[in-house]
Parts: structure tokens; C-alpha cells; sequence
């Protein structure tokens, strides 16, 4: 069954909201972004894999002030699978303290639950060269 409108919105929040809990420090709630056991991917940033939702709060704790202030969110695409999975492909950019901008390419797989549309896994992948994949 195709993607209905109100899918479509509700996905985008979803990916929206993630910049919005992480910037604010409310990292009790990212539970309304990702599954409990998500895999979120920030190897190419140096992270290496955070394996659920603990390991994105640990993550997010020890960078501390090196936290982006501000992650912004645009160019969201969706496409969905023969198996209601959905692939959605955003652009991202992070204000750093400093005033400096860093641009990153999220990957991300999506799937509704009980609780509704969540993040099962995201990959993250800077942006530093143009004209690039």
C-alpha cells in the first residue's frame, strides 16, 4: 500500500523532531524518533555504530559542549519498499559553538510500530566535498 499523505507528514515530523530533542538536551524522549533498539551510524563522523537508544544518550553525553547547538533538517525524500519499509534520504547542517556550519546526508530506515512511523536505523555521512555522492 503506497505512502498516504498523512504517512508523509508524519515521517517528516518525525525526522524534523530528532533536531529538536537532541538540540534542547531532551534525550529522555528521542524513544518518539527511533526504536528502542536502533542502530544509528556516525562511523564516517568518527563515532563509530551506537547500538539503541542508550548508546545514542552515551554518545550524545560524552560529546558534551563539542554538541552541535543547532541541527537543522531539509530535503527530505521518501521512498517506500514492496515490504512498507520506508527510505528517506534528508539533508542536514549543524551550527558548532564556534559559529562554524558542518553538512551531513542522512540515510534513514523507517518502519511503524505500535507506537507509530520510528527510525530503525540511521546512517550519517558528512558533506565536505562537491558534486559528490
Amino acid at each position: 500500500m503506497p505512502l498516504t499523505a498523512a504517512d508523509r507528514f508524519a515521517i517528516t515530523d518525525l525526522i524534523n523532531l530528532h533536531g529538536h530533542l537532541i538540540d534542547s538536551g531532551d534525550f529522555e524522549r528521542l524513544f518518539a524518533v527511533f526504536t528502542e533498539d536502533v542502530t544509528y551510524d556516525v562511523t564516517a563522523l568518527g563515532g563509530g555504530v551506537l547500538e539503541g537508544l542508550a548508546g545514542a544518550h552515551e554518545a550524545a553525553l560524552a560529546l558534551g559542549e563539542a554538541n552541535p547547538v543547532a541541527h537543522h533538517v531539509t530535503n527530505v525524500v521518501l521512498g517506500e519498499t514492496a515490504d512498507g519499509v520506508v527510505r528517506a534520504l534528508s539533508k542536514g547542517f549543524g551550527v558548532l559553538t564556534d559559529g562554524s556550519i558542518g553538512s551531513v546526508t542522512y540515510e534513514d530506515t523507517i518502519e511503524r510500530g505500535q507506537e507509530g512511523w520510528r527510525i530503525t536505523h540511521r546512517t550519517v555521512r558528512p558533506r565536505s566535498t562537491p558534486l559528490q555522492p
